[in-house]
């Protein structure tokens, strides 16, 4: 059954329609969810893209409108322009400073942007792409703030864990595909190391509550359930009704076949670090987005998955 993202607690209709929200990354996952819930809170969106159009099989919806930044940024420019004061960043938080100048030229006091936490997991990584990933994060999320207090802009950071949810995240949509391929999953070690996944539905609320409450802080954003890697698979099995069936594989026997697997374009981003960290907790405290925002996250609900 497919969820809605609920409205977050403490938003109330005055608040609703309130100032209208640009958002940029709307074709992502996140913003798939997003959009409808502030349009259905009675918000005047515009949605950015490169092109400026909307996917195909996207509903209509009133109050939304689509645009390139290209064409906002010339808009901008012109007499009679109104100031679009809250902004949503749901694409990769490491292109946002590419947007600096537009969002400063339309009028930015309040914005929203999504990291991760693999600023924090993968800062250690044995994996040199990983390490590099968590240090552009980072240090997108200082030149965030960096130009959010020079330019008197209201910020919020929102990390996640592992996002899931309707068949489209790289998460658990791959498990599930290995498992419908094979029939069995391959596990490194005992599978031991902790996991939060968050639902697709309870980040988009997240970032909702965002653009009402928070202020100058960066929240994580993890699911309301741990278990370990092993049993998050298990949940997998049993979602595709299939009975659970590990191949325990050794460290240097992944190292020698991964790359071979990675000739495949659908694995090419696998790296070992990837399976080391079934061993690794990954565990994150969401407290402070559960007492500032009202963050209310579903336990590991993977059914939408088939």
């Amino acid at each position: 059954m497919r969820h809605q993202a609920a409205m977050p607690a403490g938003a109330s209709g005055a608040e609703a329609i309130a100032a209208p929200v640009a958002v940029i990354g709307a074709r992502s996952l996140v913003g798939a969810q997003l959009l409808p819930l502030l349009t259905q809170q009675g918000r005047s969106v515009l949605a950015l893209s490169r092109r400026g159009e909307a996917p195909s099989a996207a509903p209509e919806m009133g109050g939304l409108r689509w645009q390139s930044l290209t064409e906002l940024d010339r808009a901008a420019g012109q007499a009679g322009f109104d100031p679009i004061s809250h902004w949503l960043v749901l694409a990769p938080i490491w292109h946002l400073p590419d947007y600096f100048a537009v969002l400063q030229r339309c009028g930015a006091r309040r914005l929203v942007a999504l990291s991760s936490t693999s600023r924090f997991s993968k800062a250690a990584s044995s994996d040199a792409g990983e390490r590099a990933l968590a240090a552009r994060l980072a240090e997108a999320e200082e030149q965030l703030q960096h130009w959010a207090s020079l330019h008197g802009v209201t910020w919020v950071i929102l990390r996640p864990t592992l996002i899931y949810g309707y068949g489209r995240d790289q998460n658990i949509t791959r498990l599930a595909r290995l498992i419908r391929r094979f029939g069995w999953f391959p596990l490194l070690g005992e599978g031991r190391g902790l996991r939060q996944p968050v639902h697709v539905d309870d980040v988009a609320a997240a970032c909702f509550s965002a653009l009402l409450r928070g202020d100058n802080r960066a929240y994580n954003l993890s699911g309301a359930e741990v278990l370990s890697y092993r049993a998050l698979v298990e949940r997998v099995f049993m979602v595709l009704q299939r009975q659970p069936r590990f191949v325990t594989v050794p460290l240097p026997l992944v190292r020698l076949v991964l790359p071979l697997v990675r000739w495949l374009p659908r694995y090419r981003d696998l790296t070992c670090a990837m399976a080391e960290r079934m061993e690794q907790d990954l565990v994150f405290d969401h407290n402070a987005a559960r007492h500032d925002l009202g963050f209310a996250p579903r336990a590991f609900e993977p059914q939408d998955v088939v």
